[in-house]
């Protein structure tokens, strides 16, 4: 059994959360090899340290002082050696850096540094070998990742290593010089470790325990969803719902390995399991609830257009014309609903309305502003009956009036559109109606 942990910032944070960490990794021995973040915040209004490293290089690369904000990154990590009692001393590494940041290394490889040096920390405490994420995570020339040769370096550099520690984030490039991932990339790390080792799972330690049914500020403790597909999470996560970088999903699931969110404050609890398909029957008709305010829709009505050939090609070419993408796309018999995202419309909507009548002619076209869209998910739509009744139903009793609805084919979700100020009403009465009445 080989498993690949990642350890998110907020399981690093201090040397209490490294204890933490290190119980957990010797409690199976199966846990082989582990991807840590940068430390995160300590408390709420504490500063991760990633964002010190941007905001001390952005001082260096001005010109200006950045010895007191080089300190306190300093005293960052020595306060979790300390706490650990590690005989351990990064200060040649923070001498390479601070000459770095004079040289203007570059802002990646200046963020980078976070989980580097937690990384060294880390293959102290574990007592595991350490591997630099430059000497085995590569970008092209075009600065995207290469997978193929990383995947073939990593698989042979691991197959040396029974044990290792990998720093998250970060990779080299085609010149040589450090390139991170997006914010949130050790995700990514740990997927291209897993996928690397052909690793039996692939636990990605947070500070929840699992994926939520829906948003916790809008629903106080919603239920944990115990098992969940790569399509039902690929439906929520399009719709604002985010544990995992969405990039860190694509190797696993070519590779068919699980994923598993836990929570490092309580190891206990099992978790999320996401995989590529199962058997096992969802607890609730639905598996989560997502959603995102700030759209505009454009109706578009014309008799007849059902039997126009290329009306909607037409259509979308005009949002394509003035560099706009669309979200969904409703329609009916004479009429065909645009949604967009309104802060990128509404500078554009005149060209939009004038590039529409060129195209296509319509009889009227009308627009609508501060509209919410909700993604309701769930594999278990497919074999129940009156899913979108009940949903009607609720959102009835609630006073939430339907803008628009849309099953996709797939019968894995539907959405639904309503006013922004309805959002999280309607929210709040979808999950009562499928999960509350069912507790």
């Amino acid at each position: 059994m080989k498993k690949v942990v990642k350890f998110g910032g907020s399981s690093l944070a201090s040397a209490e959360q490294f204890q933490k960490v290190g119980e957990i990794i010797r409690e199976d021995k199966s846990r082989r090899y582990v991807v840590p973040s940068a430390p995160g915040k300590r408390y709420p209004e504490d500063v991760k340290v990633t964002d010190m490293l941007y905001d001390c290089y952005h001082a260096a690369e001005e010109g200006k002082s950045f010895s007191s904000k080089f300190k306190r990154i300093r005293e960052r990590y020595q306060e979790i050696i300390d706490g650990l009692h590690l005989d351990l001393s990064l200060e040649e590494e923070f001498r390479l850096i601070e000459q770095n940041f004079r040289e203007k290394a570059g802002e990646d490889y200046a963020a980078s540094r976070g989980e580097y040096l937690n990384g060294i920390i880390m293959a102290c405490y574990l007592q595991m070998e350490f591997i630099d994420a430059a000497e085995v995570i590569f970008f092209d020339e075009e600065g995207a990742f290469d997978a193929e040769k990383t995947n073939k370096c990593l698989a042979e550099r691991l197959d040396q290593a029974e044990y290792a520690v990998i720093p998250g984030f970060y990779g080299k490039s085609a010149n040589g010089t450090i390139k991170t991932f997006s914010r949130g990339g050790s995700d990514i790390t740990g997927s291209i470790v897993a996928r690397a080792v052909n690793a039996d799972i692939y636990e990605n330690w947070t500070d929840v325990s699992g994926f939520l049914v829906t948003d916790p500020r809008i629903i106080k403790d919603p239920e944990t969803i115990g098992t969940i597909t790569y399509k039902e999470l690929r439906e929520l996560s399009y719709m604002g719902a985010t544990v995992l970088h969405a990039d860190a999903i694509l190797p696993l699931r070519s590779a068919g390995i699980p994923i598993n969110i836990r929570n490092t404050n309580r190891p206990k609890d099992k978790g999320t399991m996401i995989v590529e398909s199962t058997c096992s029957k969802p607890k609730y008709t639905i598996t989560g609830i997502a959603g995102k305010k700030g759209f505009a829709s454009i109706n578009i009505e014309k008799d007849m257009m059902n039997s126009e050939i290329g009306f909607g090609r037409k259509v979308l070419q005009v949002f394509e014309e003035n560099g706009l993408s669309f979200e969904h796309v409703p329609s009916g018999i004479d009429t065909l609903t645009v949604f967009v995202h309104q802060d990128e419309f509404q500078e554009k909507e005149q060209s939009v309305i004038a590039g529409l009548h060129r195209a296509v002619n319509p009889d009227t076209i009308e627009l609508e502003s501060d509209l919410a869209l909700i993604a309701v998910v769930g594999r278990g739509m497919k074999r129940t009956r009156g899913t979108a009744g009940r949903i009607f139903s609720a959102l009835a009793h609630a006073h939430v009036n339907v803008k628009m609805i849309d099953q996709g084919s797939s019968e894995l979700n539907i959405i639904i559109g309503v006013e922004n100020r309805d959002f999280e009403a309607a929210i709040k009465a979808i999950y009562d109606i499928f999960v509350t009445v069912s507790l």
